[in-house]
């Protein structure tokens, strides 16, 4: 090979080298839809998962436990009082005596309302109707206490 044929075939391996590659199509790494929904009309029914952390039953039995061990510490209390009241009649004793009717009170409370939550039935919501959704927002703030008010627009 010729010293001039030598130096054309280095020129162009070093320039095929180095010459900028051409840029790669950028990869999309997320979707956004830019399709308007609909501003009036029926949109089919979408079934939403019941995913709750803690079944229904087993919070109704822990607030029941509570509110009855609590209600149970309030009246052992009480009792307590009131009989170490009864030794010495003052006002402590008194204020006994009403520590004595405060514990019974909670526990009659906290009773009732573990059986009234224990009542209530879970009910499975069924999805049949139309599905409106509300996206404008009017909030409107006045007052020296700030009193605010919220409207929905469909």
């Amino acid at each position: 090979m010729s010293d001039e044929a030598a130096n054309a075939e280095a020129r162009r391996i070093i320039n095929d080298i180095y010459r900028p590659a051409p840029p790669s199509a950028p990869i999309p790494t997320s979707y956004r839809d830019t399709t308007e929904p609909p501003s009036v009309g029926d949109a089919q029914p979408v079934w939403q998962n019941d995913r709750r952390i803690v079944p229904a039953w087993a919070a109704g039995t822990a607030v029941a436990s509570i509110g009855i061990g609590a209600g149970t510490t309030g009246v052992g209390c009480g009792v307590w009082l009131v009989l170490k009241g009864f030794a010495s009649m003052s006002v402590t004793g008194v204020v006994c005596m009403g520590v004595l009717l405060s514990g019974i009170a909670f526990a009659a409370l906290s009773i009732g309302a573990a059986f009234s939550r224990a009542k209530r039935s879970v009910s499975k919501a069924v999805y049949t109707g139309p599905v409106t959704k509300n996206t404008h927002v009017t909030t409107h703030t006045r007052g020296t206490f700030a009193r605010s008010h919220t409207h929905l627009h469909n």
